[in-house]
């Protein structure tokens, strides 16, 4: 079978150019790659460890005009968890940080708490390795969620280990795997407050938040409760990271701006 080369980023990269219609080729979408997860899964007559997404997150990168490329935090390369993400990065259009488990308090220097949930030091190492990989190239990144702090821990920030224990409240997030509707207050001025506007109503499901931000980001929204609800990095065509999930509600404001300069 013969297979066709994949072109080199140069050759192959076209600007985004508005929402997908009919007649536009499949060559002109910008290539998104999106993180996934490890988890047990079921389908059909099978039960097996599998690279887990929902379906939210990738459909509204097609709906948003690019075409996703899903990327699992792979646990057997000879180099490690992180190997090849220069290389896989420099193919990509633009770079999505899903949400999912807590992040290993070791790396913002905390011991650890009975809340702390879900680590994957595997997924840790892969995702700072995309990232950095993405910084490095100043590709376009939306980190959601987890991504967000991701983002904020690689560049030197810490976590709040478990939110309710400084705001008094679970309003960010009721119980594990269930989510809130979170009021927001975009800073003027911001990245964020162009693509929200002043005020919105997001959906969150978060029990960490920023405690000391990293360095270069500013905060662009947070909650009355004064939580960080979205960061970015000036100085980059697109680096925004948001505590709540777009894709729960089918918001594809935040993924149609990462396509806008994707490419």
């Amino acid at each position: 079978m013969c297979h066709r080369p994949i072109l080199r980023t140069a050759q192959r990269r076209r600007r985004y150019a508005g929402p997908v219609t009919a007649d536009r080729r499949a060559a002109d979408l910008a290539l998104v790659g999106v993180t996934t997860y490890h988890a047990r899964a079921a389908w059909g007559p099978w039960d097996r460890p599998a690279a887990v997404l929902p379906a939210a997150y990738f459909e509204l990168v097609a709906a948003a005009g690019g075409r996703p490329l899903l990327l699992p935090p792979v646990r057997s390369a000879p180099d490690g968890p992180g190997a090849g993400a220069a290389e896989l990065v420099a193919t990509l259009d633009a770079l999505v940080l899903v949400g999912g488990g807590d992040l290993d308090p070791a790396g913002y220097g905390l011991a650890g708490h009975p809340a702390v949930d879900g680590v994957d030091q595997d997924r840790d190492r892969s995702e700072e390795a995309l990232l950095a990989a993405a910084l490095d190239r100043d590709l376009p990144v939306l980190a959601i969620c987890r991504g967000l702090q991701l983002l904020n821990v690689y560049l030197g920030g810490t976590l709040l280990p478990h939110l309710p224990d400084v705001v008094g409240h679970d309003g960010h997030r009721p119980a594990a795997g269930q989510f809130a509707d979170v009021d927001v207050i975009t800073v003027p001025g911001t990245r964020m407050a162009d693509i929200l506007g002043a005020t919105d109503t997001v959906r969150c499901s978060h029990h960490q938040a920023v405690d000391r931000l990293g360095t270069g980001l500013v905060v662009s929204a947070s909650s009355s409760d004064g939580v960080v609800e979205a960061v970015e990095l000036p100085g980059h065509r697109f680096v925004v990271g948001v505590q709540w999930h777009p894709e729960e509600t089918g918001d594809r404001r935040l993924f149609d701006a990462l396509l806008a300069v994707a490419g």
